[in-house]
């Protein structure tokens, strides 16, 4: 085993690297009940999506582990869920089946960039201020979501939205849970999303707002409602083109972003800061997402709670197989689950809070270059004000080209970005009607 991981080489032995795997698996675990609640939205069975989910998640994280040998956990991404299922489904009016199938390209795209240098240049086409433009915009979008979700915004006739009513029950209890959630990570106790999840939740019970179920515990069943129900030729029949190409920009830029983040903390950089191994574990990610749409769920992505592993001393793959086995477990907890799924109040606060962690990376961008600034404007104010990822990404892609051509400075600008500038163009004038 120290051969394997190399233990000794890193510091770190097989009780640390288990404890880390525990850490980062109470920090993550919330996405096996938030993931099903939101893709449930379109239609697809809870069950199927709560199965897939995991299965997704270990194969994808052991592929990290024991080949990139990175405490490094994958599991469907936020954002990446909200889009597949209000984006995709909800404003394309598409079937889950062919979201699905969007994935499915999108995954087996993105294993072709991880084993060829094609990766290195799509990420170097796009500016850094457009990337966290991005991350920005996503992160307000699935706030959004969460904010609509609990009732604590409403839509408005005059308005657009406006604040709901907040002594409904559901929504003063997302509050309270919200409330729970930030005091527990302003003390930074490990889990504290979970926790605050589950103090929520026994609120909830003792409020009347769900019924325990009459057993915790069950086989897993329901996977084959999911399972192998992709619609490929439905991808290609409503031009959903700029949605895979959605798909693979968003999971390459936040898998990417994470990834070395985590491993910086961890110190395992290479000295002039590029991130060694980095070919098994964008396919790692790649797999996972391929696996999923297969299964039955949205794209997976490198979790930044993992994060919170390295801090409790994981180094090495043997975290990310600890948080394996334990996802495993997890397998036999549905019918509590899909009961805890449906309760707003629950997992609202979770969308919320996610969102904040993902707009913090606003101040990255360099607001004094109009050129990237006003695209990146672009990006963020759409995304939640279209309900639409594809389409703020669309426009801030267009902006970019246009304004550097304008100013005479069409050079700078990477020659593929002038295709994707195409692609989005045609989607939002001609397919998006």
């Amino acid at each position: 085993m120290d051969n394997w991981f190399k233990l000794k080489e890193r510091g770190t032995n097989v009780s640390t690297e288990i404890i880390a795997g525990l850490t980062t698996f109470f920090t993550m675990v919330y996405i096996v009940i938030v993931n099903p609640g939101i893709l449930s939205s379109t239609g697809m069975d809870f069950n199927g999506v709560f199965i897939a989910t995991i299965l997704a998640s270990i194969v994808a994280t052991l592929i990290m582990g024991l080949w990139s040998n990175y405490p490094i956990v994958l599991a469907p991404g936020m954002g990446l869920n909200a889009f597949f299922a209000y984006s995709v489904v909800g404003g394309y009016g598409v079937t889950w089946q062919v979201a699905l199938g969007a994935v499915f390209i999108a995954g087996i795209l993105f294993i072709i960039l991880s084993v060829t240098s094609f990766r290195y240049m799509l990420l170097d086409a796009i500016p850094a201020s457009l990337k966290h433009a991005i991350t920005a915009g996503i992160g307000l979008f699935i706030t959004t979501v969460g904010l609509q979700n609990s009732g604590i915004i409403i839509a408005s006739e005059s308005n657009l939205i406006t604040i709901g009513n907040l002594t409904e029950p559901m929504t003063y209890l997302t509050i309270i849970g919200l409330l729970i959630t930030v005091v527990l990570m302003a003390y930074n106790v490990k889990g504290y999303l979970f926790i605050g999840m589950v103090v929520t939740a026994i609120l909830a019970w003792i409020l009347g707002l769900f019924q325990l179920p009459a057993s915790i515990m069950a086989m897993p069943q329901g996977l084959s409602t999911t399972a192998f129900q992709l619609d490929l030729a439905g991808v290609f029949s409503n031009g959903l083109y700029t949605i895979i190409f959605t798909f693979l920009l968003i999971t390459l830029f936040d898998t990417t972003g994470t990834m070395l983040g985590v491993a910086e903390q961890a110190g395992l950089l290479n000295k002039d800061g590029k991130f060694p191994r980095s070919r098994g574990a964008l396919l790692a990610d790649a797999v996972g997402t391929t696996t999923g749409s297969l299964l039955g769920t949205s794209p997976t992505s490198a979790y930044i709670e993992s994060s919170t592993g390295v801090a409790a001393g994981g180094r090495t793959g043997l975290t990310a197989i600890t948080v394996s086995v334990l996802l495993a477990l997890t397998l036999f907890f549905a019918p509590i689950v899909s009961v805890l799924s449906g309760i707003s109040a629950i997992t609202s606060p979770a969308l919320i809070i996610v969102g904040y962690f993902m707009i913090s990376v606003i101040n990255k961008i360099d607001w004094k270059d109009l050129e990237v600034a006003f695209p990146a404007f672009l990006i963020i104010i759409l995304m939640p004000l279209t309900h639409s990822i594809a389409t703020g990404i669309g426009f801030g892609f267009i902006f970019y080209p246009l304004l550097k051509l304008l100013r005479g400075k069409g050079k700078e600008v990477h020659p593929i970005f002038y295709i994707f500038a195409v692609l989005f163009l045609i989607q939002l004038v001609f397919l998006d009607h």
